[in-house]
């Protein structure tokens, strides 16, 4: 059948390159009209898995090395944040068109598709050091090439699930159920650094790892028979550039959204990395203590940090009803920052004074995990939400790289604390931004609103 707005494609009666952004949402609304509840907790579960899969493997590397690659302290910052860094670069040069593909294709096949190859890596970097000698080449760089490849699938699924949540919701009910979505996602988070990171002392980092590659299976059976798709694909079309920038420039809230996401987006991977390592290779000074109770114990502090998200995230969604979303902005990235800077104070990080900073840190980064989003949900029209996700998550990975850089120079040439301090100054300075976008008119206007 022939498109009946005229650009000749034999495509559905309406094909989505054609209508309006009227169009759209109206389409859009009749099928939200069709999802059932077990639709919504579908996502969640799944959202649980990709955040279970992900953190699992960051969290696994510091020890991995450790244990495989008899990786020294001397340079052990700079090489654990090496790695995550190149993940992070070739994230960087697809996430954007990945996020213009599911406009095209679709959110669920990307998600699957992701799930499986990140699946498929993770079962195979055990075996490197086997890869390696078979290929005769250095077993550092197949792990290397793993945990790219890794980073790759997650990269193509991550996305697809702030994606769905916005193609499930109308923008009055969306943060409640992004607060749903960000609840799963420090389940997830705790669920790994409080419980599975206690595995590696009974059945080892390697079997750990293989079970990290059963969950990413788990989540791509799940995706593929419970998820539906709810914004119609639009069939091929460029990536709208323009629309975005002409977006982007128009929006001030959205470029706030977007310098968020540079800042914060690396928060848990920041944590996740630099702490690990930092407790593991603090048990040099500390007598009786295998690096594996290091590892153990870094995750229990970890998973304190994910019970604050946890707790927190439906606080969040009153806050932002009650001050708006530039204001709850400002306000996570304070507390995240605050946080952040106060970790330069630790000196033993097996203290429980460590605590205190880390409550600082989940709080506050529950509201950079929510909030920044949500707004480039509500901004981003519903033809090119993929496009403007795709956008917003290559500036994170930006961030994601920077910040993992510069962390881990900083880790090994002037303590295991500076890097939080970095970055909490980076969200600090942020605060300033935020406050006064507050004074603007426009912003005002929208506040109101929201």
């Amino acid at each position: 059948m022939q498109c009946r707005d005229g650009c000749g494609k034999l495509e559905r009666a309406t094909c989505m390159s054609c209508v309006g952004e009227e169009d759209l949402q109206q389409q859009l609304r009749s099928r939200q009209a069709e999802l059932r509840v077990h639709h919504h907790n579908a996502l969640y579960l799944v959202v649980a898995l990709l955040m279970i899969f992900l953190t699992l493997m960051v969290a696994l590397q510091p020890l991995y090395l450790h244990q495989v690659f008899k990786l020294a302290r001397d340079n052990a910052g700079f090489i654990n944040a090496n790695v995550q860094a190149i993940t992070e670069l070739l994230d960087l040069l697809v996430v954007g068109y990945l996020g213009h593909l599911s406009d095209r294709l679709g959110r669920i096949p990307l998600l699957v598709y992701g799930f499986l190859l990140a699946g498929t890596m993770a079962l195979l970097a055990p075996f490197d050091r086997e890869i390696a000698a078979f290929l005769g080449v250095n077993a550092l760089l197949v792990f290397y090439l793993v945990r790219i490849l890794v980073s790759l699938g997650g990269t193509a699924a991550w996305p697809q699930v702030a994606a769905l949540t916005g193609d499930y919701t109308q923008p009055g009910e969306r943060h409640r159920m992004l607060a749903n979505v960000g609840f799963m996602m420090a389940f997830g988070v705790t669920l790994v650094y409080a419980v599975l990171m206690q595995l590696p002392q009974q059945i080892g980092v390697v079997m750990t790892m293989e079970l990290a590659a059963l969950i990413a299976f788990a989540g791509a059976w799940l995706s593929r028979g419970t998820l539906v798709e709810v914004a119609a694909p639009r069939g091929h079309h460029k990536f709208p550039l323009r629309l975005v920038w002409d977006l982007f420039r128009r929006e001030q809230r959205l470029r706030l959204s977007f310098l968020s996401a540079f800042t914060s987006r690396n928060d848990m991977v920041i944590i996740g990395l630099f702490m690990m390592t930092w407790f593991i290779y603090f048990t040099d000074l500390v007598d009786g203590m295998s690096h594996t109770q290091a590892a153990s114990r870094a995750g229990l502090v970890i998973g304190l940090l994910g019970v604050v998200v946890l707790v927190s995230i439906p606080i969040w969604g009153r806050v932002i009803e009650r001050l708006g979303q530039v204001f709850s902005i400002a306000i996570g990235l304070f507390l995240s920052g605050f946080g952040f800077v106060s970790l330069g104070l630790i000196i033993d990080p097996f203290s429980w004074w460590i605590a205190v900073p880390v409550f600082l840190i989940g709080v506050g980064q529950a509201g950079c995990l929510l909030v920044p989003q949500l707004l480039a949900l509500d901004i981003a029209p519903v033809k090119i939400r993929g496009s403007v996700l795709g956008a917003f998550n290559t500036v994170g990975c930006i961030g994601v790289i920077f910040f993992l850089q510069v962390g881990g120079i900083l880790f090994d040439w002037i303590g295991p604390t500076a890097p939080f301090v970095f970055t909490g100054i980076a969200n600090l300075l942020l605060v300033g931004y935020a406050l006064l976008i507050l004074k603007t008119p426009e912003a005002s206007r929208t506040e109101s609103i929201v």
